[in-house]
């Protein structure tokens, strides 16, 4: 069978939303400030993957709002086409809070009812021509999660990429707040069988399976159908797989500030430089220096660095 063209790298299908991450009044009785910025996982990644070198494209529904326009400026700027974005006039586009403490960063949505949370599998007759013309689709248990016509856009979506030669990435991204943990488990475990690259969190994966050891993950992603797997283990770097071999990429001790949207950092660099040819391994060592410089500053796209910065990190960590 003879496929398109492949003139996009990857193409991320999800929802988008303004972010207000709270950069001051933690203490008690201090009033809080907010940085607004950007977020929604996979638009994120779409945003690293560009800043990496990638030819990107986004798949999504936003308000006919002014936030709606803010993020298609974004994207505009970011070099991700946005040719395909639906915009929505009966509903807004998603929002969300985060804050701090010594427990980590905490989310806070308002998304109820969002243009994207709207989309459906009928939306995918505007979405064919980018998916087929792109390397990799990519795509994250939120976009599983944020409504069931969402799921059901999300599970043709990965159909159609098969039938049209593109590989499909998945993100597990695991949202309690967005759905119950047996429809998760079910969601997720069927999306696993229908993706080439599936991209768990050591912490996602216990939740939605019982397993802890990092070995026994890796197993059973492949056990559901996955040929490759990065497992992201946050601090202690990430364990790869294709399903020979298993190689273990250790983390950067770095000062961390704001972890938001380090996983999605790690996915799109991860994405970029294996569209570029690299190997499973030397994409994940680069994806794995990404996200250690992502967290160094507050937000979800603003810190996203871009290929020189990697390279540089990657250089010294190679010195002796």
């Amino acid at each position: 069978m003879t496929h398109p063209a492949k003139t996009l790298d990857i193409v991320a299908l999800g929802e988008a939303m303004l972010e207000f991450n709270q950069t001051k009044g933690q203490a008690p009785g201090e009033p809080p400030l907010y940085l607004q910025g950007f977020g929604g996982d996979t638009s994120n990644a779409a945003i690293a993957a560009a800043r990496a070198g990638a030819r990107v494209a986004y798949l999504s529904r936003l308000g006919a709002d002014r936030w709606g326009d803010r993020l298609m400026d974004l994207w505009q700027r970011e070099n991700v086409a946005t040719t395909a974005v639906l915009r929505d006039a009966q509903a807004p586009t998603g929002m969300y809070f985060v804050s701090h403490d010594a427990q980590g960063h905490h989310f806070s949505y308002a998304r109820a009812g969002s243009a994207a949370s709207r989309m459906q599998p009928q939306d995918l007759a505007h979405w064919q021509a980018p998916i087929a013309q792109s390397q990799w689709l990519h795509l994250s248990g939120i976009s599983l999660a944020i409504s069931s016509s969402a799921c059901d856009t999300v599970f043709v979506a990965m159909q159609l990429a098969q039938n049209v030669g593109t590989r499909v990435a998945l993100d597990s991204n695991l949202r309690l707040s967005l759905w119950p943990l047996a429809r998760a488990q079910a969601c997720i475990r069927q999306a696993v069988g229908l993706c080439d690259l599936f991209l768990p969190s050591l912490e996602d994966m216990t939740t939605l399976t019982g397993l802890t050891q990092a070995a026994d993950i890796i197993a059973w992603s492949h056990a559901q159908g996955a040929a490759q797997v990065v497992l992201k283990l946050g601090a202690d770097g990430a364990l790869a797989s294709d399903g020979q071999t298993q190689r273990t990429v250790p983390g950067h001790t770095v000062q961390v500030l704001d972890a938001t949207g380090a996983g999605d950092c790690f996915a799109g660099n991860l994405l970029a430089r294996l569209s570029a040819g690299d190997t499973l391994w030397d994409a994940t060592t680069h994806a794995n220096a990404a996200a250690a410089l992502s967290v160094q500053a507050y937000g979800a796209v603003a810190p996203l660095p871009r290929r020189e910065e990697v390279l540089n990190l990657l250089m010294k960590a190679a010195r002796p």
